[in-house]
């Protein structure tokens, strides 16, 4: 019998969107304008998920301050071009339908700024779905996933002794380490952008090969 979650608490890209190419286009911008030699297409994918000041400052070695331009610079493409440059995963409208009728709070944590995400939600259609939409700050807080679950959490007044029903939904291991730490059980997903060895070594419940098997996750009737 599956466990009786009551509350889905899903990563943005990678789970929800395929974000990739206006995330990577965003990157190579970026890298333009600061002179910086473009990397590998597989090296640019490690960018989706993480917090973006600190994958550039790890994979490009730049300061703090450096970092901190570089996202500046990825968001003057990002914001006019590279948010629409998405899909909605096939199988997902359909999934957040499902949970829906079924009575399950749908939230979103993301480490994407929440003023994006949101406007995501809305071009493709499916805020309809979320009860909640809680991400990062435009100003650089509250970036860390574990950060940007407990804000959603708090904002949806979750107490400490209710956490057992809601479960967190993601494709990289930030997003299971973040649920490890907020003391959240998590589903990977296999549809996005982490492979299955990086979900089971950070230590993923379970996880699901398709949108439909996430909402198989859930006992509903």
């Amino acid at each position: 019998m599956n466990k009786k979650y009551t509350t889905a608490i899903f990563d943005l890209d990678g789970t929800i969107t395929d974000s990739g190419p206006g995330i990577m286009n965003s990157i190579r911008y970026a890298l333009r304008k600061h002179g910086i030699s473009e990397p590998s297409e597989e090296v640019l994918r490690t960018f989706i998920g993480p917090p973006l000041k600190e994958q550039f400052q790890e994979v490009f070695h730049l300061s703090e301050e450096e970092g901190a331009a570089m996202v500046s610079a990825y968001r003057e493409y990002y914001g006019e071009k590279g948010l629409f440059e998405n899909r909605v995963y096939e199988g997902v409208p359909e999934m957040l339908e499902h949970l829906k009728r079924s009575g399950v709070k749908i939230v979103m944590a993301t480490s994407k700024p929440e003023e994006y995400a949101k406007r995501i939600a809305g071009h493709f259609g499916f805020d309809k779905y979320f009860d909640f939409i809680g991400g990062a700050c435009m100003n650089g807080e509250r970036t860390d996933k574990y950060e940007v679950i407990e804000y959603v959490l708090a904002s949806c007044g979750f107490s400490g002794d209710d956490r057992s029903c809601a479960v967190m939904i993601g494709d990289r291991r930030h997003d299971i380490a973040g649920a490890k730490k907020a003391k959240l059980e998590s589903i990977g997903v296999l549809y996005g952008y982490g492979s299955r060895e990086e979900l089971e070594e950070a230590g993923a419940d379970r996880i699901a090969a398709s949108p439909e098997e996430v909402y198989r996750n859930f006992a509903l009737k």
